[in-house]
């Protein structure tokens, strides 16, 4: 009997609604699995281009063009908010596709002939791959707003939002050994047969007790699944608007497209600025950006949720974004100091690792102010509003540099950040969840009622 017991245990310990260790886990890699792409698609691609004078507008496009499928995620959403293989768990049958797409699409990319004289199938190549990237990223934050208990909702995002900047940071520093010593074409196939692997994660780990591990096993849906599965796009719809009409959602909706311009700038003139002004090789450029991610994500999974636990999502995140407004003061008022690696170095250290704190504590207030029975298409409404301003930043890059020098980009750029804290103040987390549990209570009455 004993020995059945502990059996028991066992298999119960295995499901990502049962064990807090194994959500960690799990959501750790599966954000790790997304950062390895944007690696090398946003990082190392761009870089590379940069090296071999392609032009800042060339660059500036090619980067606003694969950022394009993470604006359109708010379309995807609904989908799965709407049809699963509920047996297999409301999210986990998408991640799995995601994932797939992802291995199929990296493949495909490394097929470009001549991609430095054919920007354009480079451009299209590399939005499929941010398309799959974006499914299973929706797929994903869906999977950890209905597992993930909101008491472990910020300590989950850091290590999530940590994973994935070093899967940006090693792809970045593999990928560029691997293109410069192998060249294009066969480095990035190589790549992609490093991803495959992640793959086994979702597939391994079940979200509930009673689902089936693969379609052809035994199983069947949860009652907790089958009670917040919506069954008619009017009802999603119809709660998603009830939703986001909040302030707070409005709010938090307008600092999110703010903060997204600023990354979608910094991201794109890092490689410009450095390679091409500073004459850094993109060897160069990734050994360093590829450090500096690999710090900011380290401090990010230990200390990015505990902060926010600690002191706040708003009261971090307006720290956070006036460190950002001094620091960019000081590298546009600096020039003088630009030909001193250190300097460089210590500037793109400190923006990272302020980025990716900026990230987690905008995620963590996002899941806050989600409802689950649209998590996904709620979540991922906030997700495309960022990635649209950061597509929007990323082509602003071009015609900024067109028209400024550097030093006044820096100090242009201040403005984002300055906007994005006037509007987080304006966020009311207690009048948010009193009338998101009225419409909880509403909600659920009328399920009980189907």
């Amino acid at each position: 009997m004993k020995l059945i017991k502990g059996e028991n245990n066992f298999k119960k310990n295995l499901f990502l609604s049962e064990n807090s260790f194994l959500r960690y886990l799990n959501f750790s890699i599966l954000y790790l699995a997304q950062g390895a792409p944007e690696g090398i698609t946003f990082y190392a691609i761009p870089a590379w281009l940069a090296m071999n004078n392609k032009t800042p507008m060339e660059i500036a496009s090619y980067v606003a063009v694969i950022g394009i499928p993470w604006s359109f995620k708010i379309l995807i959403a609904p989908l799965m908010d709407r049809f699963t293989f509920l047996s297999m768990g409301r999210k986990r049958p998408w991640v799995i596709f995601g994932q797939l797409g992802l291995i199929i699409s990296f493949l495909a990319i490394g097929l470009v002939q001549d991609p430095l004289n054919n920007l354009d199938s480079l451009m299209i190549a590399g939005f499929f791959i941010s398309f799959f990237g974006a499914f299973q990223d929706v797929a994903t934050d869906g999977m950890a707003i209905e597992v993930v208990p909101e008491n472990e909702q910020a300590r989950a995002n850091g290590l999530m939002w940590g994973s994935k900047t070093i899967g940006v940071s090693l792809t970045l520093v593999a990928g560029t050994a691997l293109i410069n010593a192998l060249g294009f074409s066969i480095a990035i196939p190589f790549l992609s047969i490093a991803f495959a692997f992640f793959i086994l994660v979702p597939i391994c780990f079940r979200e509930r007790p009673g689902e089936k591990l693969m379609p052809w096993t035994k199983g069947k849906p949860s009652e907790y699944a089958k009670t917040i599965q919506l069954d008619s796009w009017k009802k999603i719809f119809k709660g998603l608007l009830k939703v986001i009409i909040l302030p707070s959602s409005i709010f938090i909706s307008i600092a999110i497209c703010f903060n997204g311009m600023l990354n979608g700038i910094i991201d794109t003139l890092l490689p410009i600025y450095t390679i091409q002004e500073l004459g850094w090789t993109n060897t160069s450029f990734s050994q360093v950006y590829s450090t500096t991610t690999l710090i900011s994500g380290l401090f990010g999974m230990f200390a990015g949720g505990a902060l926010v636990d600690f002191f706040g999502e708003k009261r971090m995140l307006s720290i956070y974004l006036i460190l950002t407004i001094v620091i960019l003061f000081i590298i546009g008022l600096s020039s003088s100091l630009w030909g001193f690696n250190s300097f460089i170095f210590g500037f793109i250290l400190i923006s990272t690792l302020l980025g990716t704190f900026i990230s987690i504590a905008f995620f963590a207030t996002a899941m806050k102010l989600c409802y689950k029975t649209v998590a996904a298409t709620q979540f991922t409404l906030y997700m495309a509003i960022s990635n649209s301003g950061r597509a929007y930043g990323s082509g602003l890059v071009g015609t900024l540099k067109e028209i400024f020098s550097w030093e006044q980009i820096f100090m242009l750029i201040t403005i984002s950040p300055l906007i994005t804290i006037l509007i987080i103040q304006f966020i009311n987390f207690v009048k948010h969840k009193n009338k998101l549990d009225k419409f909880k209570t509403s909600i659920s009455l009328k399920i009980k009622t189907i």
